[in-house]
Formats: structure tokens, C-alpha cells, sequence
């Protein structure tokens, strides 16, 4: 998840749950935690004043399921192609589409992958103030998080 990291842009996180029998609840608990650390960087401080991450039954609502072979586009896409600026690129496309599916691949085929983003309307469920996109994994015992935050 580290090579899908962008400074101040795209946000990671993956990691073993400690909680027995781990659902959604457990996945929008971390995914809080990664807003708040985005909120918390000093480069996004002035753009979220008092900003507090939703809660994680908000969290719930706001994600979308997304297919299994969606997983790894998106999120090659999420970590390389800024929201605002789509000609702006934060990482090559390759690497992206490397570690993306690398991740993926990890996570194996049963994972199941939830997003900010409605699909099929394009549509998206914003968690901060800010343009922000999201895409989640959990196979029941690992999870992946991608955060991209962009301001206009």
C-alpha cells in the first residue's frame, strides 16, 4: 500500500483487524481513523478547521459495494489520477496498476471491496468538506485503505 502513498494527496493504510469476527463496522472504524490522520496532516489543517470524521455507522452509509475486478482499476486510478485536475498524475500509470493489483492479489478474490463512489450514477458520497475518494478491502482478516483528498 506504501508505493500508493502521494504526499499530501493519497492516503493509505493496511493492517490485520485485532477484533474478533470483523464486519463493516470494524472496516468504516479504521477507515475514521485514516480521515482523521488525513485531517490531522498540517498541509490539509486550514482547508478542515474543526473538521471531525464522520462516525463510523455515517461511514456505513456513505460506502458502496464495488466488484472484485473493479478493485485493483480503481484503485490504480484513485492512487495515480488527482480528482480535480485528471491530467495531473500522482504517480505513473504502471506503478499504480502494479501495486494496485499487487494489493488486490493479496487481499484474494473473496475480499470485498466498498467505495465512496456510486458506479453506476457517478455519484459520490463525500466524507470530508473537500473532493475526496475512497476505496476499501477486507478479506475478514486484513484490510486496505486508499484516501485521496483534493481541494478545488
Amino acid at each position: 500500500m506504501a508505493a500508493l502513498s502521494t504526499p499530501m494527496r493519497v492516503y493509505v493504510e493496511a493492517g490485520r483487524f485485532t477484533e474478533p469476527d470483523p464486519d463493516l463496522p470494524e472496516l468504516a472504524a479504521r477507515i475514521r481513523g485514516l480521515l482523521a490522520a488525513a485531517a490531522a496532516d498540517e498541509s490539509w489543517q486550514r482547508f478542515l478547521p474543526g473538521y471531525t470524521p464522520p462516525s463510523a455507522p455515517e461511514i456505513c452509509a456513505a460506502l458502496e459495494p464495488l466488484e472484485t475486478h473493479d478493485a485493483a482499476p480503481f484503485l490504480a486510478r484513485l492512487a495515480a489520477v488527482d480528482l480535480v485536475w485528471p491530467s495531473h498524475r500522482h504517480l505513473p500509470a504502471e506503478t499504480a496498476e502494479h501495486a494496485a493489483d499487487r494489493v488486490v492479489s493479496l487481499l484474494g478474490p473473496e475480499a470485498s471491496w466498498w467505495t465512496n463512489h456510486d458506479v453506476d450514477c457517478g455519484a459520490v458520497n463525500g466524507l470530508t468538506p473537500l473532493f475526496d475518494s475512497l476505496l476499501a478491502g477486507t478479506n475478514g482478516e486484513h484490510f486496505a485503505l486508499a484516501l485521496q483528498i483534493a481541494d478545488d
